[in-house]
């Protein structure tokens, strides 16, 4: 039998990573779609009727990170077994890094209760919401939102989008009380920090882009995140050791979710080249100073703003130019159905 050529090898090679890849994020629309249907199996009509909405409703890409209400149904009018359920769904898109992070974020609330003397701050006020039929054909989508935890998935064409993904602490460390000590995002901060520190003076000539940080992150709750003034330092100008120190921080962020789509993600990135992302950074350098970063690319924009409270409340956001909300996705499963 003759030896496949160079090029055949190759060939089956990208095949056999397609199909990987193909199999890895199915594995995590088919979780995602079992645990959304048992959730929504659970409730009753009523509830149901809240909680789900079509997936051509304007809703769907109305997000924010603020305390308020929204539409969704809430965890305060879930029962013990629906809850549970409920943080099942939650943790068929997530790592477990990620799903033990919201669930620090949903517990400050109780910190700002005891630190405010105020009723307006509730762990119940978690809003789950599923968009379009659970099917693992078609597409659909979910989000769990509440106070500084905006979690947005769909599911198209085989594939999955997870953005915005947007994680916030206040306070940022929590300075007394039973869980004094406790900072939900130390990592994002603390890496973002020494990765500064660890540049030459040219080098943070050219990071650093103000002596003064914004008061929160620029892409704020946009509808559609316009891309930033591109601005910082490119990878190209890093030293190896760098380059590897800040690809470590893009994949603290993509971590949150759960590992097959965490890789597809930073898969997206190396295929489209590392190359084409730059850091930048605002504010002090020192902690208990103002601060901001963000990863930037032609196509995505990860941020992180510590100015807020004396610079004790973490605002951090992933989000996608052209695909937040699969965008993308749908587009082209729209196309490909129509065909």
């Amino acid at each position: 039998m003759p030896r496949p050529t160079p090029l055949v090898c190759v060939l089956l090679l990208l095949m056999s990573m397609a199909c990987a890849r193909a199999h890895s994020e199915g594995e995590a629309i088919v979780d995602m779609t079992d645990t959304a249907k048992a959730w929504l199996a659970s409730l009753s009509p009523e509830q149901r009727g809240i909680a789900r909405i079509d997936l051509t409703n304007a809703e769907r890409e109305n997000w924010h990170y603020i305390p308020k209400p929204r539409e969704g149904l809430p965890l305060a009018k879930m029962n013990p077994e629906q809850r549970q359920l409920a943080r099942a769904l939650l943790a068929s898109g997530l790592s477990q890094h990620g799903l033990l992070q919201a669930d620090a974020v949903i517990a400050l609330e109780r910190v700002l209760r005891a630190i405010e003397n105020s009723d307006h701050r509730d762990e119940t006020l978690y809003y789950f919401t599923v968009f379009g039929t659970p099917a693992t054909g078609e597409p659909w989508g979910w989000r769990v939102e509440g106070h500084h935890l905006s979690v947005n998935f769909t599911i198209a064409g085989g594939r999955v989008s997870a953005t915005p993904n947007f994680v916030g602490a206040n306070p940022a460390e929590v300075r007394e009380g039973p869980q004094a000590g406790q900072r939900v995002l130390a990592a994002e901060e603390d890496l973002g920090r020494a990765f500064v520190q660890s540049l030459d003076e040219k080098q943070r000539a050219q990071a650093i882009v103000s002596a003064k940080a914004p008061g929160d992150i620029l892409t704020r709750n946009d509808h559609i995140a316009k891309p930033p003034e591109p601005a910082g330092l490119g990878l190209a100008a890093m030293t190896p050791a760098q380059q590897s120190k800040f690809k470590e921080l893009v994949a603290l962020y993509a971590n949150r979710l759960r590992p097959e789509v965490a890789e597809a993600e930073l898969r997206k990135i190396a295929d489209t080249g590392w190359e084409r992302l730059s850091f930048a950074w605002a504010g002090g350098l020192q902690p208990g100073e103002g601060h901001y970063y963000r990863i930037q690319s032609p196509d995505f924009v990860i941020e992180y703003d510590n100015t807020q409270n004396h610079a004790n409340h973490v605002h951090t956001v992933w989000r996608v130019f052209a695909g937040d909300f699969g965008r993308d996705l749908l587009q082209e499963h729209y196309r490909e159905s129509h065909r």
